[in-house]
């Protein structure tokens, strides 16, 4: 089966800045109970993911194009690493572990996102 993807944009993602362009590549659905998301993301200048977490799953992030600061962490308030992340780069983060992402550049973040869940979870 060949389809095309789904578009659409989403306003202060995960309580973040700005907008994100989402494409959605796999849709829960086809997800088959594995994970919620398989999506391609552009996230523009100024935009950002929110400071978030995630319990019965986790989200790796794959930079396909331009730069951003990528944080991760242990707590809701808790201390926060902030690192620079660009094409190429995998940002992996533990099930449980606090994470978000900030375009702090003059061009496009392009990003892939895809949430599956834990060993023996099913959502």
């Amino acid at each position: 089966m060949v389809r095309e993807t789904k578009q659409f944009e989403i306003e202060g993602a995960q309580g973040g800045k700005g907008r994100v362009l989402r494409r959605e590549i796999v849709s829960k659905d086809e997800l088959n109970g594995h994970g919620r998301l398989y999506a391609h993301n552009i996230l523009p200048s100024g935009s950002s993911v929110g400071w978030h977490q995630h319990v019965n799953d986790t989200e790796p992030y794959y930079i396909l194009k331009g730069e951003g600061d990528f944080y991760e962490g242990d707590s809701e308030n808790g201390e926060r690493k902030k690192t620079k992340v660009h094409a190429g780069d995998v940002c992996l983060i533990n099930v449980g572990q606090w994470h978000s992402l900030e375009n702090n550049s003059d061009e496009d973040l392009e990003f892939i996102a895809l949430i599956y869940n834990k060993p023996n979870y099913l959502n």
